[in-house]
């Protein structure tokens, strides 16, 4: 007000209340009506949260997504049969962003075989998993307090997913991201498995989303997966 040289009757008359009102916005802070606070921000020519900060109004939050399916307090919670069916539901696409992820295979032999038979029906598969060498990939198992376990899980999922490498469809890669979640999308659906500071993948939460289009945090994983995927290193057949 005194840089625009205003006075509190000015100002009252501009919004059309009583200049007391504007004395005490200015000594008492008292805050006015939102309709009052924007007449006044424009007239003052500034933005009305400077003015008053307390008008600012946060989004409210949706007690229920429409894209929220199920949440599962830990991943050990879920039966290797909610991945798999998953993936063998898929009819376009497969991807699949992890560390290792080694209990697929280990609790589902076949998964290369429903892979494979997937991609055969014209789905297309991309697979990335962690580079054993990577900084990021030693971090965490610093992290998660398994020393080298987690570098030696990742060069055995490697040695599960590469013969995939040279299948029409599949493609295999590595990454040395900061992996903040595991994902594994079939088509509009998609398990993310949360990662904890400290805590293994198996005993950190894991949401199953479906896409809706009213909501866009299956897309934001989704999107996630793809910048990844960008900076990754494609696996080469053996021999």
């Amino acid at each position: 007000m005194a840089a625009g040289g205003w006075t509190y009757a000015a100002l009252a008359q501009q919004v059309e209340v009583d200049p007391k009102s504007v004395e005490r916005w200015v000594n008492l802070g008292r805050i006015p009506r939102r309709a009052t606070a924007l007449q006044a921000a424009k007239a003052l020519g500034e933005d009305v949260h400077a003015l008053w900060p307390a008008l600012r109004q946060a989004r409210p939050a949706r007690a229920i997504s429409p894209e929220l399916v199920a949440l599962y307090e830990q991943r050990a919670d879920l039966p290797v049969a909610t991945f798999t069916d998953l993936m063998a539901q898929a009819r376009e696409r497969i991807d699949i962003l992890v560390y290792a992820a080694v209990f697929l295979h280990e609790a589902y032999p076949r998964l290369n075989e429903l892979l494979t038979e997937r991609a055969a029906e014209g789905c297309t598969v991309r697979i990335a998993i962690g580079d054993p060498d990577s900084d990021n990939v030693q971090t965490r198992g610093k992290e998660e307090r398994f020393g080298h376990g987690i570098e030696s899980r990742c060069r055995l999922a490697l040695m599960h997913y590469r013969p995939l490498a040279a299948t029409p469809g599949i493609e295999v890669r590595t990454h040395g991201t900061t992996l903040y979640n595991s994902l594994y999308r079939a088509d509009d659906q998609q398990l993310v498995n949360a990662h904890v500071w400290g805590v293994n993948a198996y005993a950190a939460p894991v949401w199953h989303l479906r896409r809706h289009q009213e909501s866009g945090m299956f897309d934001t994983y989704a999107e996630s997966f793809n910048a990844v995927w960008a900076t990754a290193t494609p696996v080469r057949e053996e021999g």
